[in-house]
């Protein structure tokens, strides 16, 4: 019976209501992955798509990150690169 509470009060022990907890989190994290690879299914079908209308999807994933940039710091990095470009003769 002593070697029973030692056991339960061990760290490396979790409680009933930890390890309902911890298997709530997975389930969780584990449907969320499923939803994250259907919405890559998605994404992969669009630029498909539009590879075949003739777009670059190259470009087209440059435009949708650009897109989600603050307008000013995009601004910013463009005057940056340019002027790193121009300093070693690129532009």
């Amino acid at each position: 019976m002593a070697d029973d509470a030692a056991f339960a009060s061990h760290p490396d022990v979790m409680t009933a209501t930890a390890q309902g907890r911890l298997k709530t989190i997975i389930e969780r994290i584990e449907r969320l992955e499923e939803d994250k690879a259907a919405i890559a299914g998605d994404i992969k079908e669009v630029m498909a798509e539009a590879k075949g209308e003739g777009f670059d999807t190259k470009i087209l994933r440059k435009v949708v990150r650009l897109r989600k940039q603050d307008k000013a710091k995009r601004q910013e990095e463009e005057a940056i690169l340019d002027l790193y470009l121009s300093a070693i003769g690129e532009i």
